[in-house]
């Protein structure tokens, strides 16, 4: 039975990472956890973390053995890379890369136990509970009040008129000639005289 696990954009380079999933590759799980407790690289941290959800997932989701399971593979795969810029001398520039790394993680049985499936739980349906159903219980209920809604007499009276946009209408010198476009405007900005 396989069990999989991923972490996905770790800020540490693929390359540092793979140094740490080289050593556990092919462990059996504890004594992977053990090894990685006295490698001195920041790069076991995210791996720890990964190989205690892997065992996790195996014992929750497939009820199996701690004690049973080994790392059959783990990849490290390079994720993006932030690319951003670092001022030289001379008003040069060189670029710098902030990669990421993904890690796929595996764990299988080193003792076959024969469980193949997921362990499922059966969710009930949530029940609905009715008015009636509530005051069976002995619940008291409240039924809500719809509002009114207030509307003065002066809106209910200018719900048939129609919107006039006085924007388009225009105010003192600015008014729109009946022979289209708004002459006025334009006339002032070609009137004034520079200097």
């Amino acid at each position: 039975m396989e069990v999989r696990a991923k972490a996905k954009y770790i800020k540490m380079s693929p390359r540092k990472i793979r140094l740490v999933a080289d050593v556990v590759r092919g462990m059996a799980a504890n004594r992977a956890l053990e090894q990685l407790k006295f490698i001195n690289k920041k790069a076991t941290l995210p791996i720890t973390k990964l190989l205690n959800s892997g065992i996790a997932n195996a014992i929750n989701n497939y009820e199996l053995d701690k004690d049973n399971l080994y790392i059959k593979e783990i990849r490290v795969d390079e994720g993006p890379v932030l690319k951003r810029w670092q001022p030289k001398a001379h008003g040069r520039a060189t670029p710098i890369r902030k990669k990421m790394g993904h890690i796929n993680l595996v764990l299988e049985e080193i003792k076959i136990s024969g469980k193949k499936k997921a362990r499922k739980e059966k969710l009930e349906a949530p029940v609905r509970l009715d008015s009636s159903a509530k005051e069976a219980e002995g619940l008291k209920v409240e039924e809500k009040k719809e509002k009114k809604q207030n509307i003065s007499p002066a809106l209910r009276e200018e719900k048939g008129k129609e919107i006039v946009d006085l924007r388009s209408e225009g105010s003192g010198k600015h008014a729109k000639i009946e022979g289209g476009g708004s002459r006025g405007f334009m006339k002032k900005i070609f009137r004034r005289k520079s200097g």
